[in-house]
């Protein structure tokens, strides 16, 4: 099922930010949400890390969990393969 398209205003980091996307509201919010709390938990272990510094390595985390998930993700394809055949 597809969604409307929403228009949805988030905080971040304690910047607004209009987001649009094809999602529901309450998934964007979620991500709005982890992405700020992951910028806090920077910020808070390197208190003199500029915004934009703290915004990059938060990018470069969510960037590492995403290529681990998907290498996890391809073992199990290989492995779910090799007991299907």
């Amino acid at each position: 099922m597809a969604h409307e398209p929403v228009k949805i205003i988030v905080e971040i980091y304690g910047e607004k930010h209009v987001v649009r996307g094809d999602a529901t509201a309450p998934y964007i919010q979620g991500l709005a949400y982890e992405v700020d709390k992951k910028m806090r938990l920077i910020a808070q272990r390197l208190p003199r890390l500029s915004v934009h510094q703290i915004a990059v390595l938060t990018a470069l985390n969510l960037a590492d969990e995403l290529a681990k998930l998907r290498e996890e993700q391809e073992t199990l394809m290989q492995l779910l393969g090799e007991k299907t055949e």
